[in-house]
């Protein structure tokens, strides 16, 4: 199965180091993001788990929950949140879901259905299409998808700055530009007119092209 923006995310009941849960309740009326890993013990996940967890009120204040899943078991889970607390100073502070049977990650298509059904005798290079992140709404469909490779660390800023730009686009009718920050003018959406704009937005806008039109962020 091929998963795109806007398709809904697939549900799933799984285990986690904070116990078990249904994927659907647990996001419940917020956001989430959840973001997969080839194997745990490997280095560059050790260090976004830890960054990742520095974040967390940072992705709270967004009403966003945070969720991690490693082609390992629970028990496997635990004992590696030890090195990333070790190794970063960031207790994980958020779930990780173990996908020993490679269940999930063959759910969300981040392995091939060929892929097998154990974790066991498998290396993180055997897994590493599972370097993925997913940004899902409120109303459980995808927002956001992306890949990483294995030899570059995630980027945990500017997924936090895709987050920002997704929950403001789904209430405006607006776009974020390239390098977009928070408070920074955004684009007008080609669908609303002038005349609308002019009444939506009485400051006025830019103008930059007959397409291209600037405002305040809203």
């Amino acid at each position: 199965m091929s998963l795109r923006i806007n398709d809904e995310a697939p549900d799933f009941t799984a285990d986690t180091t904070e116990g078990t849960i249904s994927f659907h309740d647990w996001i419940g009326d917020g956001w989430a993001l959840l973001f997969s890993h080839p194997k745990d013990f490997t280095p560059v996940c050790t260090t976004e788990l830890g960054a990742v967890a520095a974040l967390k009120d940072d992705f709270a204040a967004r009403n966003c929950k945070i969720i991690g899943i490693s082609v390992d078991g629970v028990t496997d889970h635990e004992a590696w949140s030890a090195d990333i607390e070790s190794a970063t100073g960031n207790a994980v502070n958020y779930p990780l879901i173990g996908d020993p049977e490679l269940a999930i990650v063959k759910l969300y298509d981040m392995l091939p259905g060929d892929a097998g059904d154990t974790s066991q005798g498998r290396t993180a290079a055997d897994n590493a299409t599972a370097r993925s992140v997913f940004i899902i709404g409120p109303d459980k469909k995808i927002k956001v998808t992306l890949t990483y490779p294995m030899t570059t660390g995630r980027n945990f800023a500017e997924i936090l700055r895709i987050l920002d730009s997704c929950q403001l686009t789904a209430n405006e009718a607006v776009a974020t530009p390239a390098n977009w920050q928070q408070g920074e003018d955004v684009i007008i959406v080609p669908a609303v007119s002038d005349e609308a704009a002019a009444d939506k937005y009485p400051g006025g806008f830019e103008r930059r092209l007959p397409y291209l039109r600037y405002v305040p962020q809203p």
